[in-house]
């Protein structure tokens, strides 16, 4: 009866599920933009937490009058094994894109992003950082 009664509690209490390698604080390679990943619901999101003023006059330029704050990724979702799919805003072009972010190595993700039917695309590589500056 006890082990009935242990089953019933486990599964109205399943495991917690375990983090994606991608949660955290990740900069560009050219150490201009900081952005933090997190949980948007059943996706993973990305927000700037910091900007250098290069950036953030680039975006200015673009028609992004606030870098900081802004949600440069939305919605991605698993789509492999250390992959996710989802959409890059561009904030120094004013444009949103589909893209795909890959873990590819300790520390460093690599996100792709195309428009026009896969015509037009960037790649860029983000390593993980302890914080914002």
């Amino acid at each position: 009866m006890l082990g009935l009664a242990l089953a019933i509690a486990a599964a109205a209490h399943p495991a917690p599920r375990p983090a994606d390698p991608v949660l955290g604080t990740w900069m560009n390679r050219k150490e201009t933009v900081t952005i933090a990943i997190s949980r948007c619901g059943p996706a993973l999101c990305g927000r700037v937490v910091w900007a250098a003023p290069s950036a953030i006059e680039a975006a200015a330029e673009g028609g992004t009058p606030r870098l900081v704050g802004t949600m440069l990724m939305r919605d991605f979702r698993p789509a492999g094994r250390n992959v996710w799919n989802g959409e890059v805003f561009v904030p120094d072009l004013g444009q949103t894109a589909q893209a795909e972010m890959a873990l590819v190595g300790p520390g460093q993700i690599e996100i792709n992003g195309c428009q026009f039917g896969g015509m037009l695309c960037k790649r860029q590589l983000w390593h993980k950082t302890s914080a914002p500056r």
